[in-house]
């Protein structure tokens, strides 16, 4: 699944979902490298 995560006051990264950290950070691989941000919740 993909999924959204921001990085920064103006960073957001897309790509395929990995995991869920106990601080509530999810964690997102792109290419061969992972990150981890904020959740970015989809608006209707």
């Amino acid at each position: 699944m993909i999924r959204t995560i921001q990085v920064g006051s103006c960073v957001s990264i897309q790509g395929i979902f990995v995991g869920l950290l106990t601080n509530g950070l999810i964690q997102i691989r792109v290419g061969d490298r992972v990150y981890s941000g904020r959740p970015v919740t989809s608006v209707a």
